[in-house]
C-alpha cells in the first residue's frame, strides 16, 4: 500500500509499505475513505514529537470501511462504515475507567504516534470495539471526520477543562481548525463574549461567521491592550491556547482575569514561561489535557442533527495520492486561506 511517511524534521514521503495485518485478536483493519492533516502533524514534522521516530506513517484522523477483524472483536464486522478515533482505548484499564481514555495502558494517542497511523490506504486499529465508531447510512462522511480529532479536542480541553459558563468572557488564542473547533463547541454554554486572536486576517474573518462576537490580529503586537480595551481593563475569564508556541501561551497569561481558567490545548515543543510573579494572587486556573474522546458520542449527535456543522471548516480537497500538496497548502495555511483539508482515497 502507499503511505505518508516521516524521514525526521522535515523530511516526508509518500512511498510503499507493507499493508498492515492483525497483530491481536482485538485488532482491526480499516481501508482508508477519507482522513486529513492536523497541527499536530505539522509538529511532528517540525520535531516536537520526538516519540515519532523515522520510518513511522503519521496521522490520526479518519472515516473508512472495516476491511478484517481480529477475533475478539464484537462490536464491527467487515464492510462496516466507521469514524476512526484519534485515541485508542482498552476500555479496561485503571484510566480508561476513570474515562482518561488518552493515558489506556495500552493505547492512549497512539495512531500516527508510536504505531503506524491513518495517512495511508490502510491502517491496523488496536482495541478497535473502543477506538472506532460506527457511521450510519447518509451520513456526511467529511464532516464525521472532524469527531476523529479536532471537535472532541476543542470541547473537551479548551470548552470542558476552561469551565465556560453561560455570560463568560472568553478569549481563543488561535483561529486554526483547533481553536475554530473550540468556537463552535463554546456556543453550547452561551458566552457573552467570544474573542478570537490569530495573525491571519482571512481566518478571523471566518471565525466571524462562525460566531466569534470580536475578533483581534495581534500581529502588532497589541492584543493584550485591546483586550483589555474590551473588558474594562478586567481580562478575560478564560483563555483557551490553541496554538502550541511560547507567546501564545503567555499571552493567555496576560489577558486572563481574576478567577478565570486558562486552558491550554496547543502541542508544545518548547518550554514557556510560567509568570507565578502576576498569577499567584489571581486565583487562576491553569490546565492541560489530552483529548479523551469521552465527548465523541455526544458531539456525533449534534453533528447528525445539524446542531453542529463542522464540515464549514473544509477549505481544502485533495485526493490521498496529493498528501505532499497537501502538507504544502496546510502548512501555509494564511497563504492558502486554509482551514482543514481533506484528503479522499
Amino acid at each position: 500500500m502507499k503511505a505518508l511517511v516521516y524521514h525526521g524534521p522535515g523530511q516526508k514521503a509518500w512511498e510503499e509499505k507493507p499493508k498492515p495485518i492483525i497483530n491481536k485478536p482485538t485488532d482491526a483493519i480499516v481501508k482508508i475513505l477519507k482522513t486529513t492533516i492536523c497541527g499536530t502533524d505539522l509538529h511532528i514534522m517540525k520535531g516536537d514529537v520526538p516519540a515519532v521516530t523515522d520510518g513511522r506513517i503519521i496521522g490520526h484522523e479518519g472515516v473508512g470501511i472495516v476491511e478484517e477483524v481480529g477475533s475478539a472483536v464484537s462490536n464491527f464486522k467487515k464492510g462496516d462504515h466507521v469514524i476512526i478515533s484519534c485515541i485508542t482505548s482498552c476500555g479496561k484499564c485503571e484510566y480508561c475507567k476513570k474515562g482518561m481514555y488518552s493515558h489506556c495502558v495500552d493505547g492512549g494517542w497512539i495512531l500516527g504516534n508510536l504505531i503506524d497511523g491513518t495517512q495511508a490506504e490502510y491502517v491496523r486499529i488496536p482495541h478497535a470495539d473502543n477506538s472506532l465508531y460506527p457511521i450510519p447510512e447518509g451520513a456526511d462522511e467529511e464532516a464525521l471526520v472532524m469527531l476523529s480529532d479536532i471537535l472532541p479536542t476543542g470541547f473537551e480541553c479548551g470548552v470542558l477543562n476552561g469551565q465556560v459558563k453561560p455570560g463568560d468572557t472568553i478569549a481563543i488564542v488561535g483561529a486554526g481548525p483547533i481553536g475554530m473547533a473550540v468556537l463552535l463547541t463554546s456556543q453550547f454554554y452561551t458566552p457573552a463574549e467570544i474573542i478570537l486572536i490569530d495573525v491571519d486576517d482571512n481566518r478571523l474573518q471566518v471565525a466571524k461567521t462562525f460566531g466569534a462576537t470580536q475578533t483581534i490580529n495581534s500581529s502588532d503586537g497589541k492584543a493584550v491592550e485591546k483586550i483589555m480595551q474590551l473588558t474594562n481593563g478586567r481580562g478575560v475569564d478564560v483563555a483557551i491556547e490553541a496554538v502550541g508556541v511560547p507567546e501564545t501561551f503567555e499571552l493567555c497569561e496576560a489577558i486572563i482575569g481574576a478567577g478565570g481558567h486558562i486552558a491550554n490545548i496547543g502541542v508544545h515543543g518548547k518550554s514557556v514561561e510560567l509568570h507565578l510573579e502576576t498569577l499567584w494572587s489571581k486565583n487562576i486556573t491553569i490546565t492541560t489535557r489530552l483529548v479523551d474522546t469521552i465527548t465523541t458520542p455526544m458531539l456525533f449527535k449534534n453533528v447528525q442533527s445539524k446542531k453542529l456543522q463542522p464540515n464549514k471548516l473544509i477549505t481544502h480537497h485533495f485526493r490521498l495520492d496529493q498528501i505532499i500538496e497537501a502538507y504544502d497548502t496546510f502548512g501555509h495555511a494564511a497563504k492558502e486561506k486554509a482551514l482543514k483539508v481533506i484528503l479522499t482515497s
